[in-house]
């Protein structure tokens, strides 16, 4: 009677010789699909609206994109006055133009008054010129003086505009890729044993929150930015969306699955591309902005980073 012999043999996904199965926590050695060549950061920014849901509420996808904002706003807080309150005014009006700094319609006087006229603040006529500011919050009419034309913010930037200049403040970048099993030659999975995935050492940078504030155009914005999820392509037609940074693996885990962020091979990766799975994780950001007497929301997708991992199958053979 022939005895039995059982082995168990990795069918490694390009050579033969794998006998190993490594169980220690993965920290990948990623690569970053496209870098900014300025700072060699991982900026992808694809602007996506979110799935649509009934107006001011979110829809399945999280916050909506709430558009670009009025350019134009009325503030009377720092002339103590509370009502009306903060909000937008149209850019034209019969009284002129709005200026955000100057919290009022302007329009030139016409004509322009006499030489020594109090209006011209010392000035002489031809030396910039006399201005009316009409604010119809208050009925206030005010002459001002001004070297230049007072800046016309109608022609400014929007509140969403001068919140891309506080996102980009905040240099944010992919996720650094933690994984087991790790990546690497020396180091294969198996089919039907769990997969571990997280952000290694996340920071405000890579997940939030983060917040900046920005000036422009006489408006100033401040925005916030957090990861409302994580997707993994997993490069066998799988994507799974973690609500978390995902938990980092430990030896002392064993075969347990990830808690909040795993995945499990059902075939190898020996006919893939260089006989590994590539897997890709992509941020959805999503960025809240306050200032001009509004409020809004941005979101961003696409910042994302790619490693590889090598799965093979468990065979038991009896002789």
């Amino acid at each position: 009677m022939h005895g039995i012999l059982t082995r168990l043999l990795l069918t490694a996904v390009s050579a033969a010789g794998f006998s190993v199965l490594v169980h220690a926590p993965s920290y990948a050695d990623t690569v970053c699909s496209q870098t900014d060549p300025a700072t060699g950061e991982c900026l992808i920014w694809i602007e996506v609206p979110g799935t649509p849901g009934t107006p001011g509420e979110p829809g399945d996808d999280g916050p909506q994109d709430t558009g670009s904002g009025a350019a134009c706003y009325w503030d009377g807080t720092s002339q103590g006055i509370t009502k009306p309150p903060p909000g937008p005014v149209p850019c034209s009006s019969p009284a002129g133009y709005w200026s955000n700094s100057y919290n009022c319609y302007i329009s030139p006087v016409e004509p322009q008054p006499p030489a020594g006229d109090p209006s011209w603040q010392g000035h002489e006529p031809g030396d910039g010129a006399v201005y009316n500011c009409y604010q119809p919050q208050t009925g206030l009419l005010i002459t001002i003086w001004s070297q230049d034309p007072p800046p016309n913010s109608g022609t400014g930037p929007t509140p969403r505009e001068v919140a891309q200049i506080a996102i980009e403040q905040m240099h944010l970048s992919a996720i650094n890729i933690g994984i087991a099993p790790e990546p690497g030659p020396d180091s294969i999975g198996l089919v039907g044993m769990p997969v571990w995935m997280w952000a290694k050492d996340p920071n405000a940078h890579t997940v939030g929150p983060i917040t900046e504030s920005a000036s422009a155009g006489g408006i100033t914005i401040t925005a916030t930015a957090k990861v409302l999820h994580i997707t993994w392509d997993m490069g066998d037609g799988t994507e799974v969306v973690c609500e978390t940074a995902g938990t980092p693996y430990k030896p002392s885990y064993g075969r347990e699955d990830s808690p909040d962020c795993g995945h499990t091979y059902t075939k190898s990766s020996a006919h893939e591309t260089d006989d590994a799975y590539t897997v890709t994780a992509t941020s959805s950001w999503v960025i809240t902005w306050s200032g001009a007497g509004q409020t809004g929301t941005i979101r961003l997708d696409g910042l994302n980073r790619s490693t590889q991992i090598r799965i093979g199958e468990a065979q038991v053979l009896v002789n």
